[in-house]
């Protein structure tokens, strides 16, 4: 469908990439990845026609459409949002238009037998054949079921989009990418201002989607679930993968390995060359030889790696003096805007050491509810913060409290204690600080770099609660790993709002719900609270015809029964740990003896057959590893069975 062959990008004197060729086929779902600026929203600027390349062609099949959905957009706000996504039929609305007006003009001629008649009918079935692939018969129901897939309520429909915020605005032209289908989608960062199940509603439409896509995304488990394909721009070059996102984390991994190696086996030779060099360079006798090896580092290509390795970076919370038992207890909060309500009734208590989220549809309440915590707005209700609490706060304007007449590396160094100073450097660069970047003034930062310098200020401070309002929106994947070792390890509370089922995967426990005015409790991790989502939709599905049969169902359960499941749940993730533990020892047992046995056999092949110890080595390594084999086949089918 697209070919992109020998592309160039340069910006001045910087190569940005080059010799970058490849093709983008039918039924490709392509996650474009890379560090950020190496080029990825450039890549996709090009593919439209936006951008033109320094050198290099993008071949277009003819009549193909393409679909662009940048990071930022200029939008006009003139119609409401249903006239506003409607928009996206205005071709097929023309074509129906042109349909019509063929149609009585056959009616009304009565030349049947001429030329003109005769290609009139053809371009009727011509245009009517080409209407009916476009499946768009019924306009309104798909305009509906989009703008609520996509988090909008009916009330939405007929508000003006100059009424809602740029987020919401971009999941209107969102809509309107959708609704038009073109074959091939090019998608940069579409999750960053939806919730979970916005998320989840994109995320099915994609998969069932037919044509090409090009996505560029930070949020882990969405690209893995939509994508078939992983292309990564490094240092100028594309590596292509045709596998999902985590399968290509575990190749380039290996990549990596092996470019290291390369790089520390050439460093090694051009080091020994240099030093030849200079103990001979004044030897007349060895004036042919050292002139050689000089050509030679002169021709040499130079190995890159592609990036600095982040992954062994930790980042530690300073210690923090211990809190009370429960550092937060609400009991029937309630806050409202004038005559709207954001939520009512809200009562909860958030123990020591927990790592809760908030999640639910944007508008629901849950930066409402951190502001009441943090008291920036009054409420209704009891709220109290406990005993000794100290908090660190992370909030979407976080970055406007940074002193602008600093540099990125004097705003760390101001807060950094002990040894972690020392670790400056890497700290800024496991946040894309590196180098340069270090130097610059705060005030020349742009939105998104400053949020990522008050997140790592936060991360130095010696806090107990830590409260964070969507920490992951301008981070990359290595940058979220890093953030999100932290608060694993993190031994005060944790309180997150975020929309990134990956990060918050792991790290909380219990998951609060915003909804309909109320704040639900759910036990459990991320992915049990959205598994029993999607049973729970599908019970209301049943009994939503004969609600006070559901409400004497939902009667019948005691109180207790939800601490029981969590309690049965803790239990079985304890027995899955010690099980996945005792295949790993067993595989390393393996691995080890496996490797005893390849020696031997080694030996075996070189030294002959007169020491009989080694035949008798080799035979008993032969039963332990027989017996080690079975343990441990064993022990792969409880694993299976305590996870099922």
């Amino acid at each position: 469908m697209i070919s992109i062959q020998g592309l160039k990008v340069e910006f001045g004197s910087q190569v940005l990439f080059e010799n970058i060729s490849y093709v983008i086929n039918k039924r490709d779902k392509i996650a474009l990845v890379g560090k950020n600026g190496a080029g990825k929203t450039t890549m996709l600027r090009i593919i439209t026609g936006e951008q033109q390349p320094t050198s290099g062609t993008v071949a277009r099949q003819a009549d193909i459409t393409i679909g662009y959905l940048p990071q930022q957009m200029q939008l006009k706000d003139e119609l409401t949002v249903k006239q506003e996504a409607a928009r996206a039929f205005e071709h097929v609305q023309q074509m129906d238009a042109a349909i019509d007006r063929m149609n009585t003009e056959l009616a009304e001629r009565t030349d049947y037998d001429s030329a003109d008649y005769q290609e009139l009918i053809e371009r009727v079935a011509e245009k009517t054949e080409l209407r009916s692939l476009m499946q768009s018969e019924n306009i309104e129901a798909e305009i509906e079921k989009t703008l609520m897939g996509l988090g909008f309520e009916r009330s939405d429909f007929d508000r003006p989009t100059s009424e809602f915020s740029g987020g919401w605005r971009m999941r209107i032209e969102l809509a309107k990418l959708l609704l038009r289908r073109p074959d091939v989608l090019l998608l940069d960062e579409p999750t960053n201002h939806l919730d979970i199940e916005s998320i989840q509603w994109l995320e099915a439409f994609l998969k069932n989607r037919n044509g090409a896509l090009l996505l560029v995304s930070h949020d882990r488990a969405f690209i893995d679930n939509v994508t078939n394909r992983t292309i990564e721009i490094s240092l100028g070059k594309i590596y292509d993968y045709k596998v999902s996102y985590s399968q290509f984390v575990e190749l380039r991994k290996e990549r990596v390995e092996q470019q290291m190696r390369a790089y520390e086996n050439q460093q090694k030779l051009i080091h020994d060359t240099e030093d030849f060099i200079e103990r001979f360079r004044y030897k007349a006798t060895k004036a042919v030889q050292v002139q050689s090896r000089i050509k030679m580092l002169e021709k040499l290509e130079r190995i890159e790696v592609d990036e600095v390795d982040r992954s062994r970076m930790r980042l530690k919370f300073p210690p923090a003096p211990r809190s009370g038992d429960y550092p937060v207890i609400a009991e029937d909060l309630r806050k409202d805007y004038g005559s709207l309500n954001v939520f009512q009734g809200v009562t909860f208590t958030i123990k020591r050491g927990e790592k809760v989220a908030f999640v639910g549809k944007n508008g629901a309440g849950k930066s409402t509810l951190v502001k009441c915590i943090m008291g920036e707005i009054p409420y209704d209700g009891k709220l109290q913060i406990g005993h000794n609490v100290k908090i660190g706060y992370f909030a979407q304007n976080q970055a406007q409290l940074l002193d602008e007449t600093l540099t990125v590396h004097d705003t760390i160094d101001y807060v950094a204690v002990g040894d972690i100073r020392t670790r400056i450097n890497d700290i800024l660069g496991a946040f894309m600080f590196g180098g340069k970047a270090a130097d610059k003034k705060v005030k020349v930062l742009s939105g998104g770099e400053k949020s990522r310098l008050a997140m790592i200020r936060l991360l130095l401070q010696p806090v107990n609660l830590l409260i964070l309002d969507e920490p992951t929106n301008h981070l990359d994947m290595p940058s979220k790993d890093v953030l999100k070792e932290a608060i694993q390890a993190f031994e005060g509370t944790v309180i997150v709002v975020s929309h990134d089922r990956d990060f918050l995967n792991g790290i909380v426990d219990k998951v609060y719900e915003f909804g309909d005015h109320r704040v639900r409790e759910h036990l459990g991790g991320i992915y049990d609270f959205l598994q029993k989502k999607q049973l729970d939709s599908l019970q209301q599905l049943e009994v939503k015809s004969s609600p006070v049969a559901a409400a004497a169902e939902e009667s019948q359960e005691p109180a207790s029964q939800g601490k029981m499941d969590y309690q049965r749940q803790k239990e079985r993730e304890r027995r899955i740990r010690q099980a996945e533990k005792k295949v790993k020892t067993l595989e390393a047992r393996i691995a080890e003896l496996e490797q005893q046995l390849a020696d031997i056999e080694d030996k075996l092949t070189t030294a002959g057959t007169e020491d009989l110890d080694i035949y008798y080595t080799h035979s008993k390594i032969n039963r332990e590893l027989e017996e080690v084999m079975a343990e441990w086949e064993q022990a792969g089918e409880e694993l299976e069975r305590v996870r099922s």
